[in-house]
């Protein structure tokens, strides 16, 4: 890396550097007020500088840059970029993608509360992300009860139901879809619901009781009955919620410990004086960072992604870059953002409480790691142990067979790096060349098409170090004696007879290796047994649901392929519609002839051709999977 040859086209201006390894991998993305010198600083590390930065430096083979118009612009992209490329040596946290929001339909006629997997810009208010899905779904099965808005997604105005649905006669729907409560009422009973969902149930509550009032004098007393038991249900909700009268404004408390190379951070929601909920996240490779690093780093990436931001955010420490992140927080918010650290009273109060619960989740996440760790790791240096190998067996590939009486014949092949599932190098294979039901020579043709990957060209696929041409330091089959000798005919006419090879029977979960007359028997509670049998199920698995899916698609094509009148498009129109045979045949008559243009005479034959196809096809259909 010659620094002074960079440095000297090195612009002094704003922007976003990103460091790149010798493979053009992003390992790091920074932002600087002068590019110039911030990437200076990287050329010749001082003592102070962490180890981290040392070992990032080593790894720096070029740096590219993006100049920007201001510092608050290079700090938006910094995330931006954090996020797309998830660099080694950057804090990142986990994707958002794997976070839910919380959604308001409002460009429906009839707007819905729903969970949803992204945001889009599609006109919707969106609430969230949030990493605690199960609290998700308890907040909108609360809404749901509370304020009994509807969960369908029926168009209502386009296809409205015959009747109610079974939501309306158990009081979670007013049933919108009959006319039972008008659009205008409706809509303002989803407004009630952000309200809550915004955490003003003050607010709410008042304005609940001055509809029910008005209700009660126009002698709507079926309204005003259904809006005294929404207050009721919203008082009880705001009574169970802590409590804190001095603090009345939003904020956010976002607690950090650390731990040697592990962090949490953990925020506190408050709303107008309630703790309305919080998120927790684990923060990796953290070793040698300040705290205020750390925080600077998070408050950047996770206020990125959020759509609303509360007036104060306490910190226990103040961030790197603290003026810079007020300013775009602010501008973010639409009206000033104040970043503090409390001294005293209910603001450390509540600090406390949050670094509390970090430390415990800590604690937790140590005694998890060291779990993972026996069953992964330990677990590997167990089998190297009990099958006398040269290495531990980092990449270990399982196979299995799953066919009935030889029909629909797959093969499986699943892969565990470091003791864990890599499901992008996962593979199935349509057998070829055996007919009937051999199970060995099967297995023989699985691994001997699987093993010429490893004499061919490499192939870089996306699973990059882990792809498809990576040799096995173990290979598993399902079965005993009988497998485990198909494998090693294939390993040896393949030229790898010095991979490992084992079977893993069933039954008694013995262990068979090549060349042994009596099996291995481990305790059950090994843990080296213990991930052979994971391994061994997931290739099971894995090998049985391709085999049900190609003989569901085989019984869904020979089905409809034999009634006549129903051509390929037709074919695809029902199973868009209706998803599967048994779908279409429960469906509505009168559906299927208007998805179709045809008569309900005919749509009475074609039901009569499906019903007696489908008896016909299943006579030979009850038999095991193998």
């Amino acid at each position: 890396m010659d620094w002074d040859q960079l440095l000297e086209t090195m612009p002094d201006k704003p922007g976003v550097y990103l460091m790149k390894s010798k493979q053009g991998e992003i390992i790091y993305v920074g932002k600087a007020l002068s590019l110039k010198k911030r990437v200076r600083s990287y050329a010749q590390p001082g003592k102070n500088a962490s180890p981290k930065t040392h070992i990032l430096v080593s790894h720096i083979h070029s740096v590219d840059y993006i100049v920007t118009d201001t510092e608050i612009e290079a700090l938006i992209l910094e995330s931006n970029l954090i996020k797309k490329h998830k660099p080694r040596y950057n804090i990142n946290l986990k994707d958002d993608k794997h976070f839910p929001y919380i959604q308001v339909t409002w460009t429906d006629s009839y707007p819905r509360i729903v969970k949803a997997r992204k945001m889009k810009d599609d006109g919707d208010r969106y609430f969230g992300p949030f990493t605690d899905a199960g609290a998700v779904a308890e907040t909108l099965d609360l809404i749901r009860s509370v304020f009994r808005l509807r969960d369908c997604r029926i168009d209502l105005l386009k296809d409205p139901p015959s009747r109610p649905c079974l939501n309306y006669h158990i009081k979670r729907c007013p049933a919108p879809c009959q006319g039972y409560i008008s659009q205008e009422e409706y809509n303002q009973t989803v407004s009630d619901a952000v309200q809550f969902l915004e955490g003003k149930q003050e607010d709410l509550i008042k304005s609940l009781k001055q509809e029910m009032k008005q209700a009660s004098d126009q002698m709507a007393y079926e309204k005003a009955a259904r809006l005294r038991d929404r207050i009721q249900a919203v008082e009880k909700i705001t009574a169970r919620q802590k409590i804190s009268a001095s603090l009345t404004e939003d904020r956010d408390i976002v607690a950090l410990s650390k731990e040697e190379a592990r962090a949490c951070i953990q925020i506190f929601y408050m709303r107008e004086g309630k703790l309305l909920g919080r998120d927790q996240y684990r923060l990796d490779d953290t070793e040698g960072m300040a705290a205020a690093e750390i925080l600077s780093s998070f408050l950047k990436q996770y206020y990125n992604t959020v759509l609303q931001v509360p007036k104060e955010i306490i910190v226990p420490e103040e961030p790197d870059d603290l003026e810079l992140v007020q300013q775009w927080l602010s501008q973010k918010r639409g009206s000033k953002v104040k970043i503090t650290v409390p001294r005293r009273g209910k603001k450390k109060e509540l600090l406390q409480m949050a670094e509390k619960n970090t430390h415990l989740a800590l604690e937790e996440w140590a005694q998890r790691d060291l779990r993972s760790h026996d069953m992964t790791w330990g677990a590997l240096e167990a089998l190297k142990a009990h099958l006398n190998l040269e290495t531990v067996p980092t990449r270990i590939e399982c196979y299995d067979i799953s066919n009935i009486q030889g029909h629909e014949s797959v093969g499986s092949m699943v892969v565990f790096i470091d003791g864990k599932p890599m499901k992008k190098a996962y593979r199935r294979f349509q057998i070829r060349t055996v007919n009937g039901p051999d199970d060995f020579a099967m297995m023989k043709e699985v691994l001997t098409r699987r093993l010429k990957k490893l004499t061919g060209p490499r192939i870089q696929e996306d699973d990059g170090e882990h792809a498809f041409d990576e040799k096995p330091q173990l290979i598993v089959v399902d079965g005993g004696k009988g497998q485990v000798s198909a494998a090693y005919e294939a390993l040896k006419e393949s030229g790898f007879a010095d991979i490992p090879l084992i079977g893993l029977a069933k039954e008694r979960e013995e262990i068979f290796p090549v060349h042994h007359t009596e099996p291995l028997v481990l305790p059950r509670s090994d843990q080296g047994l213990r991930l052979l049998q994971r391994i061994r199920d997931e290739a099971h698995r894995f090998a049985v649901s391709y085999h049900r899916n190609l003989r569901t698609r085989k019984m869904v094509n020979s089905v409809l392929d034999g009634i006549p009148g129903i051509g390929k498009q037709r074919k695809t129109m029902l199973l868009k519609e209706f998803g599967s045979l048994q779908g279409i045949r429960n469906a509505d008559p009168d559906a299927i002839g208007n998805l179709l243009g045809i008569s309900r005479a005919r749509v009475d034959n074609f039901l009569g051709a499906l019903e007696k196809e489908m008896q016909d096809d299943s006579g030979g259909s009850s038999e095991a999977d193998s």
